[in-house]
């Protein structure tokens, strides 16, 4: 089934996932990798969760929860925006909680995400942004296959001063000669 392996579902936004919704983008500490700069409001994340049944053509974003299949609980998001059809590219975001880090949530994540973009919305290329100081997420980037394409210097600006972005991209040919190499 699409957006489901053995590990996780990838589901869309319930009005139940307020509520973890608020904690998670109210987290000062992940506002540096989000490119937030204040905090939400209930109203505005159920003004949110409400609006999120727009097809990704017309939104051009997806919000989808991430879930684990064994314990039920939602242990993270994968956002993907900036989808320029015309171009066939789209970013991903990516964010399993803190408690549940460690666990192949990320990568079981990745790799349904690949086949929905690559697969079955047919898209050429799926990009993400990676802080430099970020090692877990840039070595399972490229352990999944995606090319280190670019630096962007001092591209975000955080609490410490300003850090290094590395941007990551696979494109739906190399996708496809890895799925079938495996």
């Amino acid at each position: 089934m699409l957006l489901e392996n053995d590990k996780i579902q990838l589901r869309a936004v319930e009005p139940e996932d307020l509520d973890r919704l608020y904690l998670w983008e109210n987290n000062s500490h992940l506002w540096d990798v989000g490119n937030t700069r204040n905090p939400y409001s209930r109203f505005i994340l159920k003004q949110y969760i409400s609006q999120s049944d727009q097809d990704i053509y017309e939104s051009k974003q997806l919000r989808l929860m991430i879930v684990s299949k064994v314990s039920g609980e939602t242990v993270g998001t994968v956002d993907l925006f900036d989808f320029d059809i015309h171009h066939g590219r789209i970013a991903l975001g990516l964010f399993v909680d803190e408690a549940f880090q460690g666990n192949g949530y990320a990568k079981a994540s990745l790799r349904l995400i690949e086949e929905y973009v690559f697969d079955y919305l047919k898209i050429n290329q799926l990009y993400c942004h990676i802080a430099e100081s970020n090692t877990a997420s840039r070595h399972m980037f490229e352990l999944e296959n995606f090319e280190k394409t670019g630096l962007l210097k001092n591209w975000i600006k955080t609490m410490d001063g300003y850090e290094n972005i590395i941007l990551f991209q696979q494109f739906r040919t190399d996708y496809q000669a890895n799925k079938t190499s495996k």
